[in-house]
Protein backbone atom coordinates (compact mmCIF):
# COMPACT_ATOMS: atom_id res chain seq x y z
CA UNK A 1 0.00 0.00 0.00
CA UNK A 2 1.05 3.85 -0.76
CA UNK A 3 1.66 4.75 2.75
CA UNK A 4 2.35 1.72 4.36
CA UNK A 5 5.45 3.19 6.15
CA UNK A 6 4.22 6.30 7.45
CA UNK A 7 2.90 6.48 10.88
CA UNK A 8 0.83 10.24 11.50
CA UNK A 9 0.09 11.83 14.55
CA UNK A 10 -3.34 13.97 13.74
CA UNK A 11 -4.57 16.39 15.48
CA UNK A 12 -7.87 18.58 15.37
CA UNK A 13 -9.79 20.65 17.09
CA UNK A 14 -13.00 19.75 18.39
CA UNK A 15 -15.14 16.08 18.67
CA UNK A 16 -17.96 17.58 16.20
CA UNK A 17 -19.09 16.63 12.86
CA UNK A 18 -19.32 19.72 11.10
CA UNK A 19 -17.55 20.73 8.03
CA UNK A 20 -14.06 20.47 8.53
CA UNK A 21 -14.24 17.76 11.40
CA UNK A 22 -15.83 15.93 8.44
CA UNK A 23 -13.73 16.31 5.97
CA UNK A 24 -10.68 15.42 8.97
CA UNK A 25 -12.54 11.78 9.57
CA UNK A 26 -12.35 11.30 5.88
CA UNK A 27 -8.98 12.17 5.51
CA UNK A 28 -7.88 9.37 8.49
CA UNK A 29 -9.95 6.66 7.31
CA UNK A 30 -8.08 7.38 3.78
CA UNK A 31 -5.13 7.44 5.00
CA UNK A 32 -5.57 4.23 7.32
CA UNK A 33 -6.52 2.54 4.06
CA UNK A 34 -3.60 3.40 2.35
CA UNK A 35 -1.98 1.02 5.33
CA UNK A 36 -0.97 4.32 7.05
CA UNK A 37 -0.88 3.93 10.95
CA UNK A 38 -2.78 6.41 12.62
CA UNK A 39 -3.30 7.95 16.00
CA UNK A 40 -5.65 10.66 16.31
CA UNK A 41 -5.45 13.43 19.08
CA UNK A 42 -8.61 15.23 20.24
CA UNK A 43 -9.44 17.51 22.84
CA UNK A 44 -12.68 15.88 24.09
CA UNK A 45 -15.31 13.40 23.54
CA UNK A 46 -17.31 13.55 21.35
CA UNK A 47 -19.11 12.16 17.92
CA UNK A 48 -15.71 12.52 15.86
CA UNK A 49 -14.18 10.21 18.46
CA UNK A 50 -17.00 8.02 18.50
CA UNK A 51 -16.83 7.38 14.19
CA UNK A 52 -13.06 7.75 14.44
CA UNK A 53 -13.31 4.24 16.82
CA UNK A 54 -15.77 2.68 14.68
CA UNK A 55 -13.47 2.92 12.08
CA UNK A 56 -10.74 1.05 14.07
CA UNK A 57 -8.59 4.31 14.90
CA UNK A 58 -6.87 4.93 18.04
CA UNK A 59 -8.13 8.22 19.49
CA UNK A 60 -6.48 9.84 22.38
CA UNK A 61 -7.94 12.59 24.61
CA UNK A 62 -5.72 15.74 24.87
CA UNK A 63 -6.41 19.52 26.38
CA UNK A 64 -4.78 21.05 22.68
CA UNK A 65 -5.08 24.53 23.76
CA UNK A 66 -7.41 25.63 20.63
CA UNK A 67 -6.95 29.03 19.76
CA UNK A 68 -10.69 30.63 18.45
CA UNK A 69 -11.77 33.81 18.41
CA UNK A 70 -13.08 34.71 21.76
CA UNK A 71 -8.97 33.76 22.36
CA UNK A 72 -7.95 37.04 20.15
CA UNK A 73 -6.59 39.18 22.87
CA UNK A 74 -3.38 39.24 24.87
CA UNK A 75 -5.08 37.74 28.13
CA UNK A 76 -6.10 34.69 26.02
CA UNK A 77 -3.20 34.33 23.79
CA UNK A 78 -1.67 33.95 27.36
CA UNK A 79 -4.11 31.26 28.62
CA UNK A 80 -3.49 29.13 25.37
CA UNK A 81 0.19 29.16 25.59
CA UNK A 82 -0.55 27.92 29.07
CA UNK A 83 -2.42 25.13 27.79
CA UNK A 84 -0.20 24.30 24.85
CA UNK A 85 2.91 23.55 26.86
CA UNK A 86 1.31 20.98 28.88
CA UNK A 87 -0.28 19.67 25.75
CA UNK A 88 3.37 19.55 23.94
CA UNK A 89 4.92 16.75 26.34
CA UNK A 90 2.16 14.81 26.19
CA UNK A 91 2.27 14.85 22.68
CA UNK A 92 6.21 14.57 22.47
CA UNK A 93 5.60 10.85 24.79
CA UNK A 94 2.96 9.99 22.80
CA UNK A 95 4.89 10.69 19.15
CA UNK A 96 8.13 8.90 20.40
CA UNK A 97 5.75 5.69 21.57
CA UNK A 98 3.95 5.36 17.78
CA UNK A 99 7.45 6.20 16.18
CA UNK A 100 5.83 8.65 14.18
CA UNK A 101 7.00 10.16 10.80
CA UNK A 102 3.95 12.88 9.84
CA UNK A 103 2.30 15.09 12.22
CA UNK A 104 -0.81 16.56 10.57
CA UNK A 105 -2.59 19.42 11.89
CA UNK A 106 -6.20 20.19 10.87
CA UNK A 107 -7.34 23.96 10.90
CA UNK A 108 -5.74 27.28 11.88
CA UNK A 109 -7.07 26.79 15.56
CA UNK A 110 -4.13 23.85 16.25
CA UNK A 111 -0.67 25.12 17.26
CA UNK A 112 0.83 23.05 19.57
CA UNK A 113 1.44 20.80 16.88
CA UNK A 114 3.60 22.72 14.84
CA UNK A 115 6.14 23.56 17.89
CA UNK A 116 6.20 20.10 18.49
CA UNK A 117 7.25 19.32 14.44
CA UNK A 118 9.65 21.80 14.61
CA UNK A 119 12.01 20.65 17.24
CA UNK A 120 11.46 16.96 16.65
CA UNK A 121 12.23 17.17 12.92
CA UNK A 122 8.91 15.57 11.67
CA UNK A 123 7.48 16.18 8.32
CA UNK A 124 4.27 18.69 9.32
CA UNK A 125 0.88 19.18 7.46
CA UNK A 126 -0.94 22.22 7.88
CA UNK A 127 -4.22 21.57 6.71
CA UNK A 128 -5.85 25.27 6.23
CA UNK A 129 -9.68 25.33 6.29
CA UNK A 130 -10.49 28.98 7.27
CA UNK A 131 -9.94 32.82 5.59
CA UNK A 132 -8.90 35.01 8.95
CA UNK A 133 -9.22 38.89 7.63
CA UNK A 134 -9.65 40.43 11.74
CA UNK A 135 -7.54 40.80 13.49
CA UNK A 136 -4.88 41.99 10.75
CA UNK A 137 -1.87 41.48 13.48
CA UNK A 138 -3.49 37.89 14.10
CA UNK A 139 -3.53 37.21 10.58
CA UNK A 140 -0.29 38.12 10.37
CA UNK A 141 1.42 36.31 12.96
CA UNK A 142 -0.98 33.29 11.86
CA UNK A 143 0.29 33.47 8.52
CA UNK A 144 4.05 34.16 9.58
CA UNK A 145 3.92 30.83 12.06
CA UNK A 146 2.79 28.67 9.42
CA UNK A 147 5.42 29.37 6.60
CA UNK A 148 7.83 29.13 9.77
CA UNK A 149 6.66 25.65 10.87
CA UNK A 150 5.21 23.26 8.25
CA UNK A 151 6.52 21.95 5.04
CA UNK A 152 3.63 21.34 3.44
CA UNK A 153 -0.05 23.30 3.86
CA UNK A 154 -3.26 22.22 2.26
CA UNK A 155 -5.95 25.01 1.67
CA UNK A 156 -9.24 23.83 0.81
CA UNK A 157 -10.70 26.49 -1.81
CA UNK A 158 -8.99 29.14 -4.48
CA UNK A 159 -9.87 32.06 -1.85
CA UNK A 160 -8.30 30.26 1.40
CA UNK A 161 -5.21 30.23 -1.35
CA UNK A 162 -5.13 33.81 -2.33
CA UNK A 163 -5.56 34.71 1.44
CA UNK A 164 -2.46 33.15 2.62
CA UNK A 165 -0.08 32.95 0.07
CA UNK A 166 1.01 36.91 0.87
CA UNK A 167 2.60 35.41 4.13
CA UNK A 168 3.21 31.57 2.82
CA UNK A 169 5.53 30.80 0.31
CA UNK A 170 3.67 29.46 -3.09
CA UNK A 171 5.48 26.34 -3.24
CA UNK A 172 4.07 25.10 0.08
CA UNK A 173 0.83 25.37 -0.76
CA UNK A 174 -1.56 22.90 -2.40
CA UNK A 175 -5.12 23.63 -3.16
CA UNK A 176 -7.20 20.61 -2.62
CA UNK A 177 -11.18 20.68 -2.82
CA UNK A 178 -12.92 18.47 -0.69
CA UNK A 179 -14.63 15.63 -1.61
CA UNK A 180 -16.93 13.56 0.36
CA UNK A 181 -19.26 10.20 0.09
CA UNK A 182 -22.23 11.50 -1.60
CA UNK A 183 -24.16 8.54 -1.45
CA UNK A 184 -25.87 9.74 1.78
CA UNK A 185 -27.82 12.12 -0.31
CA UNK A 186 -27.83 11.11 -3.72
CA UNK A 187 -30.33 8.13 -2.31
CA UNK A 188 -31.77 9.54 0.28
CA UNK A 189 -35.72 9.35 0.47
CA UNK A 190 -36.64 10.32 3.97
CA UNK A 191 -37.28 13.90 4.43
CA UNK A 192 -38.84 15.52 7.51
CA UNK A 193 -42.23 17.56 6.98
CA UNK A 194 -44.38 15.05 8.20
CA UNK A 195 -42.18 15.35 11.57
CA UNK A 196 -41.99 18.74 11.57
CA UNK A 197 -45.84 19.44 10.38
CA UNK A 198 -45.07 21.28 6.87
CA UNK A 199 -47.93 20.44 3.81
CA UNK A 200 -46.60 18.86 1.41
CA UNK A 201 -47.22 22.00 -0.75
CA UNK A 202 -44.69 24.36 0.89
CA UNK A 203 -42.11 25.43 0.04
CA UNK A 204 -39.28 25.20 2.47
CA UNK A 205 -36.37 27.34 2.79
CA UNK A 206 -32.84 26.44 4.97
CA UNK A 207 -29.62 26.33 6.28
CA UNK A 208 -27.06 23.83 7.78
CA UNK A 209 -24.00 25.62 9.76
CA UNK A 210 -22.73 26.24 13.50
CA UNK A 211 -23.94 28.72 15.27
CA UNK A 212 -22.16 31.86 15.70
CA UNK A 213 -21.18 35.50 14.68
CA UNK A 214 -20.38 34.61 11.08
CA UNK A 215 -22.11 31.54 10.09
CA UNK A 216 -25.09 34.00 9.36
CA UNK A 217 -28.31 32.73 11.40
CA UNK A 218 -29.81 36.07 12.11
CA UNK A 219 -29.33 36.86 8.45
CA UNK A 220 -30.98 34.11 7.28
CA UNK A 221 -34.11 35.52 9.61
CA UNK A 222 -33.58 39.09 7.86
CA UNK A 223 -34.39 37.26 4.68
CA UNK A 224 -37.01 34.88 5.64
CA UNK A 225 -38.39 38.12 6.85
CA UNK A 226 -38.38 39.50 3.79
CA UNK A 227 -39.48 36.54 1.96
CA UNK A 228 -42.52 36.50 4.36
CA UNK A 229 -43.76 39.36 2.84
CA UNK A 230 -43.78 38.74 -0.21
CA UNK A 231 -45.18 34.76 -0.30
CA UNK A 232 -47.62 32.60 1.36
CA UNK A 233 -46.94 29.37 2.23
CA UNK A 234 -43.39 29.31 3.37
CA UNK A 235 -41.57 27.18 5.98
CA UNK A 236 -37.89 27.49 6.91
CA UNK A 237 -35.45 25.01 8.76
CA UNK A 238 -32.18 25.67 10.57
CA UNK A 239 -29.49 22.86 11.50
CA UNK A 240 -26.79 23.06 14.24
CA UNK A 241 -25.61 23.95 17.81
CA UNK A 242 -23.05 25.84 19.04
CA UNK A 243 -19.91 25.53 20.49
CA UNK A 244 -19.87 24.05 23.67
CA UNK A 245 -19.24 26.39 26.23
CA UNK A 246 -20.98 28.83 24.19
CA UNK A 247 -24.78 27.64 24.14
CA UNK A 248 -25.71 31.52 25.02
CA UNK A 249 -25.69 31.87 21.49
CA UNK A 250 -28.06 29.63 21.29
CA UNK A 251 -30.53 30.77 22.81
CA UNK A 252 -29.72 33.75 21.44
CA UNK A 253 -31.31 32.66 18.49
CA UNK A 254 -33.98 30.53 19.59
CA UNK A 255 -35.18 33.88 21.33
CA UNK A 256 -34.59 35.85 17.93
CA UNK A 257 -36.90 33.79 16.56
CA UNK A 258 -39.88 33.21 18.69
CA UNK A 259 -39.81 37.57 18.43
CA UNK A 260 -40.95 36.57 14.81
CA UNK A 261 -44.11 37.18 13.44
CA UNK A 262 -43.89 33.92 11.69
CA UNK A 263 -42.34 31.79 14.53
CA UNK A 264 -44.97 28.99 13.88
CA UNK A 265 -43.27 28.79 10.35
CA UNK A 266 -39.73 28.49 11.55
CA UNK A 267 -38.43 24.97 12.47
CA UNK A 268 -34.57 25.19 14.22
CA UNK A 269 -33.85 21.90 14.91
CA UNK A 270 -29.97 22.40 16.25
CA UNK A 271 -27.73 19.70 15.79
CA UNK A 272 -28.47 16.45 13.50
CA UNK A 273 -25.70 13.62 13.01
CA UNK A 274 -27.48 13.04 9.77
CA UNK A 275 -28.74 15.90 8.03
CA UNK A 276 -29.44 14.30 4.52
CA UNK A 277 -33.17 14.55 5.78
CA UNK A 278 -33.17 17.94 6.70
CA UNK A 279 -31.76 18.91 3.21
CA UNK A 280 -34.41 16.41 1.45
CA UNK A 281 -37.12 18.62 3.28
CA UNK A 282 -35.80 21.83 1.74
CA UNK A 283 -36.19 23.31 -1.48
CA UNK A 284 -33.76 25.75 -1.38
CA UNK A 285 -30.76 25.76 0.18
CA UNK A 286 -29.26 28.92 1.70
CA UNK A 287 -25.73 29.74 3.15
CA UNK A 288 -26.13 33.33 4.53
CA UNK A 289 -22.24 33.62 6.00
CA UNK A 290 -21.26 36.96 6.84
CA UNK A 291 -17.52 36.69 6.42
CA UNK A 292 -15.99 34.61 4.08
CA UNK A 293 -16.45 30.72 4.17
CA UNK A 294 -13.84 29.21 2.96
CA UNK A 295 -15.23 25.81 1.15
CA UNK A 296 -18.25 25.07 3.25
CA UNK A 297 -18.60 20.94 2.83
CA UNK A 298 -22.41 21.28 3.46
CA UNK A 299 -22.48 23.11 0.27
CA UNK A 300 -21.17 19.85 -1.18
CA UNK A 301 -24.28 18.17 0.46
CA UNK A 302 -26.58 20.42 -0.46
CA UNK A 303 -25.82 20.24 -4.21
CA UNK A 304 -25.63 16.39 -3.56
CA UNK A 305 -28.82 16.20 -2.41
CA UNK A 306 -29.90 18.07 -5.56
CA UNK A 307 -31.26 21.37 -3.95
CA UNK A 308 -29.89 24.90 -5.85
CA UNK A 309 -27.64 26.67 -3.24
CA UNK A 310 -28.35 30.22 -2.37
CA UNK A 311 -24.68 31.56 -1.04
CA UNK A 312 -23.27 35.16 -0.05
CA UNK A 313 -21.22 35.81 -2.42
CA UNK A 314 -17.79 35.32 -1.21
CA UNK A 315 -15.41 32.58 -0.07
CA UNK A 316 -15.03 29.25 -1.40
CA UNK A 317 -18.98 29.34 -2.76
CA UNK A 318 -17.35 31.44 -5.65
CA UNK A 319 -15.76 28.96 -7.12
CA UNK A 320 -18.79 25.93 -5.71
CA UNK A 321 -21.49 27.68 -7.19
CA UNK A 322 -22.40 28.62 -10.97
CA UNK A 323 -24.04 31.51 -10.87
CA UNK A 324 -27.52 31.18 -12.24
CA UNK A 325 -26.60 27.70 -13.25
CA UNK A 326 -26.18 25.70 -10.07
CA UNK A 327 -27.47 28.13 -7.78
CA UNK A 328 -27.11 31.73 -7.00
CA UNK A 329 -24.69 34.40 -5.02
CA UNK A 330 -26.37 37.06 -2.93
CA UNK A 331 -24.88 39.81 -1.04
CA UNK A 332 -24.13 39.30 2.58
CA UNK A 333 -25.56 42.62 4.02
CA UNK A 334 -28.82 43.10 2.01
CA UNK A 335 -31.72 41.21 3.14
CA UNK A 336 -34.25 42.69 0.21
CA UNK A 337 -31.79 41.85 -2.15
CA UNK A 338 -30.90 38.82 -1.11
CA UNK A 339 -34.83 37.99 -0.68
CA UNK A 340 -35.71 39.11 -4.41
CA UNK A 341 -32.90 36.83 -6.18
CA UNK A 342 -34.19 33.75 -3.73
CA UNK A 343 -37.68 34.72 -4.66
CA UNK A 344 -37.50 33.89 -8.33
CA UNK A 345 -37.07 30.21 -6.84
CA UNK A 346 -39.70 30.63 -4.68
CA UNK A 347 -42.04 31.32 -7.62
CA UNK A 348 -40.74 28.90 -10.05
CA UNK A 349 -40.63 24.98 -9.15
CA UNK A 350 -39.30 23.99 -12.33
CA UNK A 351 -36.26 26.43 -12.18
CA UNK A 352 -35.43 24.97 -8.68
CA UNK A 353 -35.31 21.70 -10.34
CA UNK A 354 -33.41 22.26 -13.26
CA UNK A 355 -30.70 24.12 -11.11
CA UNK A 356 -30.92 21.31 -8.58
CA UNK A 357 -29.94 18.75 -11.15
CA UNK A 358 -27.40 21.36 -12.22
CA UNK A 359 -25.98 21.59 -9.17
CA UNK A 360 -25.61 17.71 -8.86
CA UNK A 361 -24.15 17.12 -11.82
CA UNK A 362 -21.77 19.99 -10.81
CA UNK A 363 -20.49 18.36 -7.42
CA UNK A 364 -20.09 14.95 -8.58
CA UNK A 365 -17.68 16.13 -11.56
CA UNK A 366 -15.57 18.73 -10.01
CA UNK A 367 -15.81 17.85 -5.94
CA UNK A 368 -15.07 14.20 -5.98
CA UNK A 369 -13.94 12.13 -3.19
CA UNK A 370 -11.76 9.53 -5.58
CA UNK A 371 -9.88 13.37 -6.28
CA UNK A 372 -9.61 14.15 -2.98
CA UNK A 373 -8.00 10.80 -1.73
CA UNK A 374 -5.34 10.58 -4.75
CA UNK A 375 -4.37 14.30 -3.89
CA UNK A 376 -4.28 13.62 -0.12
CA UNK A 377 -1.98 10.20 -0.63
CA UNK A 378 0.01 12.21 -2.49
CA UNK A 379 0.55 14.94 -0.32
CA UNK A 380 1.65 12.65 2.34
CA UNK A 381 3.59 10.11 0.08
Amino acid sequence: MALEKTKVLMLHGSSDLYGASKIFLLTASLLQKEGATIVVVLSEEGILAEELRKQGIRVELIKLGIVRRKYFNVPGLLNRLKVMAAAYRRLASLAEEVGITHLYSNTAAVWVGAALAKRKGYVHIWHLHEIILRPVWFSKLMGKMVQHASDKVIVVSGAVKLHWERYIERNKLHLVYNGIDYNPYLWNRTDLREELGIPGDACVIGMVGRVNSWKGQTYFLEISEELNKKFLNLHFVLVGDAFPGEERLFEGLEQKILEKEFKHSIHNLGFKKNISPALATMDIFILPSILPDPFPTVILEAMASAKPVVATAQGGAMEMISNGKTGFHIPWDNAPEAAEIIGDLVKDKSQREVIGLNARNSVLENFSLPAYGRNMVEIFS
